[in-house]
């Protein structure tokens, strides 16, 4: 079996995908609207300013269109896969230039060559965040999910929705 298929991915990755799209409907609906979200089985969490009533039509409307094949709306540019993978190209490319240095003057001189390897990995590491999403972290097809209630809480001054899903 695809691990990706197991129960509890499956529905991370769905409501991941829903979120998204979600977030995508909102930011086009509240251009300078500032919002994050985070996925987990149940559901996912919308961190910011947005009134209950826009972000129960921004879900449905998100679920309504990737269930008629928008799954593109599955990948959003500033998910954090995107960010991770950046970081650890670049962190592993930095790593590899400073490999083996003896002293501090040699690691200062493989600066130049750490800068270039840290940058082309971020030119690659563009295109690869949204194909490591639309692969593995994200889902674009609902396959069955569906919207049980939309709950807002706050944290201090934090203001939250809680989506939660079944399916």
């Amino acid at each position: 079996m695809n691990i990706l298929e197991l129960t509890t991915i499956s529905r991370i990755r769905r409501n991941h995908g829903l979120e998204h799209a979600t977030l995508t409907i909102l930011s086009r609906m509240r251009p300078s609207i500032s919002l994050a979200g985070y996925s987990y089985p149940g559901g996912f969490l919308i961190v910011g300013d947005v009134e209950t009533a826009d972000l129960q039509a921004a879900v449905q409307d998100a679920l309504n269109r990737l269930n008629k094949g928008e799954h593109h709306l599955a990948v959003h540019p500033n998910c954090g896969t995107n960010f991770i993978t950046s970081g650890l190209l670049a962190g592993i490319m930095a790593w590899l230039g400073m490999a083996g240095g003896k002293d501090k003057k040699e690691r200062r001189s493989r600066l130049p060559l750490v800068i270039s390897l840290v940058t082309i990995s971020l030119i690659y590491s563009r295109p690869l965040g949204p194909i490591i999403q639309e692969k593995i972290t994200t889902s674009g097809k609902p396959d069955g999910l569906q919207i049980v209630k939309i709950v807002p809480f706050s944290m201090g001054n934090l203001n939250l929705h809680r989506v939660i899903t079944s399916g």
